[in-house]
């Protein structure tokens, strides 16, 4: 891919972010490599930034601030409208409520699957049928380790990350007959924003956004003969168990 439209959630903060960033960095290297970029996340002041970012880069850009879980395929819709196309979607966008099992509200669950299982479902279900279409294209998901790994203060997240994976894999089998590739991330434990204020001793064990980033747009200059169907990413010294 000389000149791939790459579709980016949860591009203005996090992991998302530091996709961008990179992808900006990496333009007019790599045999040519000139993505095309739709940028969505929450705040209008992060995507501006980014977007002047991109174009100071030489990069062609479009941005759209909307709220994943109220509105799940209005910045798909238009990245088509200004791209015609999708090749690369990098799905970063999420939420989670971290707290006690016994002290997560109803609402606090349904914040967090409205967000993360729902909204999500409906806008890969949009992307993954333009990529059909197309007859191509990569879909990457930030799910976690904890899709896999309990954590004791991450209940309704755990929750949510265990229905992704799940999702992840029956997608997979479509991909296989359709030639869409489908990669999980699965980063541990990442000094972002949803983490709040963290102690410097905890800081210094986590990863930053940028380690992941790199991983994950490394991967979109696979041989397209191959796919990678999972990446997970841990700080050396291994999980941090608790957000408190």
């Amino acid at each position: 891919m000389i000149s791939p439209v790459i579709f980016v959630t949860g591009a203005g903060k996090g992991i998302g972010e530091a996709c961008v960033k990179d992808l900006i960095r990496r333009s007019g290297t790599n045999l040519g490599f000139k993505p095309r970029l739709y940028l969505t996340s929450r705040t209008q002041a992060d995507l501006n930034r980014l977007a002047a970012d991109a174009r100071g880069a030489g990069v062609d850009v479009g941005v759209l601030a909307a709220d994943l879980g109220d509105a799940p395929t209005r910045a798909f819709e238009g990245c088509l409208k200004q791209f015609g196309r999708v090749d690369v979607c990098l799905h970063s966008a999420g939420v989670g409520v971290f707290k006690n099992f016994l002290e997560l509200t109803r609402e606090d669950v349904a914040f967090t699957m409205k967000t993360n299982v729902e909204a999500s479902f409906l806008l890969l279900q949009a992307v993954y049928k333009q990529m059909r279409v197309q007859k191509g294209g990569m879909i990457q998901w930030i799910t976690s380790v904890a899709a896999e790994k309990p954590f004791d203060q991450s209940a309704a997240y755990c929750m949510s990350k265990y229905a992704q994976q799940g999702l992840m894999e029956v997608m997979r089998l479509y991909g296989y007959q359709d030639g869409i590739r489908l990669i999980e991330v699965k980063p541990g434990a990442v000094h972002t924003p949803m983490w709040g204020d963290v102690p410097p001793e905890m800081s210094a064990r986590m990863m930053a956004a940028s380690d992941v980033a790199q991983a994950m747009i490394d991967a979109i200059f696979i041989p397209s003969r191959t796919t990678i169907e999972e990446i997970t990413i841990r700080p050396l010294h291994g999980d941090i168990q608790s957000m408190d």
